[in-house]
């Protein structure tokens, strides 16, 4: 069997180059004498490494390659390296025209109907699927049907995975922590993400009034001094120890890799924290889309939270696109789902896996 050169590009955030991950997991089933190469941002590249599916990363900056010239350069270089199929998870303008002037033979990609401008960028547009059926959550499923809608895949892989060294697993940095020790992730990647920090305060409140345990503190670099914010509202500050942060993604992982359970914000964290199969409790921005996204979620192992499922009549007035634009006030939703809220499942979820560490 010929050699196959297969390009992934996933212009995205950290949660989605690791979702896509299974696009390589699974092409390499179809095709095993394959070089598989991702185009991804340089700040995601930490969920790909040691993947054994992938042989090659290019990275690249969100900001720079917004510029024409280096957009160019990028489209001059795929284009030479002459890759026989092309994946498009994301059909952004700048992947869209790498795949036009790919020369590929096979350019799959997402279709976008509001992104349509009728030029040939693919060659096989595949629709995104209407509804969720499995447990891996949508964006999961729509990237293995990219697959299956064009090559045959008999047994397709759904899960993530993060790969770690030896030396990475034995990471020490927190092995004088008293356990078990929960990393909450107290901020999102965005402000729509992310919510009000009393109401954080107030959580972080009930777990260290009810559990003899460590909290860890996880925010991007550029947070934290709004996470610093969170941490002077909190009652109880000796549980938590600030001392311990990793500033990258890779030392995140081994850091959450010695953890015992994640509470978070929905974003890259609670993806790699399921790919490292520790426990998650998700708390999920009204702006979010749940379904796309609430992989693996059982109600016991991973549980989340969505102000849609407990004030579903707030969502009647106006669609998910129109939620998405409420950018004036990004806190106005997020207020409806009350720390209350949250508490009735997250008390039950915590009980579950920390009844050994009650007060």
């Amino acid at each position: 069997m010929q050699l196959k050169k297969i390009l992934v590009i996933q212009n995205k955030r950290i949660g989605d180059v690791l979702i896509s991950s299974v696009i390589a997991n699974n092409i390499k089933k179809v095709f095993p004498k394959s070089h598989i190469t991702y185009f991804v941002y340089d700040y995601t590249t930490g969920v790909l490494q040691n993947n054994p599916n992938i042989d090659e990363i290019i990275s690249a900056n969100d900001k720079e390659l917004k510029k024409l010239p280096n957009l160019f350069k990028a489209i001059r270089e795929v284009r030479k390296a002459k890759y026989d199929i092309i994946f498009d998870p994301y059909a952004k303008f700048q992947s869209r025209m790498m795949c036009l002037f790919s020369g590929a033979e096979y350019r799959i990609g997402l279709k976008r109907a509001h992104k349509d401008l009728k030029l040939p960028f693919y060659t096989h547009p595949i629709s995104f699927l209407k509804n969720r059926t499995k447990d891996c959550g949508k964006a999961i499923e729509d990237r293995i049907n990219m697959i299956t809608s064009v090559f045959p895949l008999s047994q397709a892989d759904h899960e993530p995975r993060i790969f770690l060294t030896s030396e990475e697993k034995k990471y020490s940095g927190a092995s004088h922590l008293r356990p078990p020790v929960l990393m909450l992730g107290v901020l999102g990647s965005t402000p729509q993400k992310s919510m009000p920090y009393e109401y954080i305060a107030t959580l972080i409140d009930y777990i260290t009034a009810t559990y003899t345990c460590t909290l860890l503190f996880n925010y991007a670099p550029h947070q934290k001094t709004e996470a610093l914010k969170v941490y002077d509202m909190c009652r109880d500050k000796e549980q938590i120890d600030l001392s311990i942060y990793e500033d990258s993604i890779r030392g995140f992982i081994q850091l959450m890799n010695q953890c015992d359970l994640l509470v978070a914000n929905e974003g890259g964290s609670v993806h790699i924290t399921k790919a490292l199969h520790k426990p998650t409790f998700t708390i999920y921005s009204p702006y979010v889309n749940k379904e796309h996204w609430c992989s693996f979620e059982d109600g016991k192992t991973h549980e989340s939270v969505h102000l849609l499922e407990e004030k579903p009549d707030l969502f009647s007035s106006f669609t998910l696109e129109e939620r998405r634009k409420i950018e004036e006030d990004p806190e106005s939703l997020y207020r409806q789902l009350g720390p209350e809220l949250i508490l009735q499942k997250l008390k039950p979820f915590l009980a579950h896996h920390l009844k050994s560490a009650e007060k």
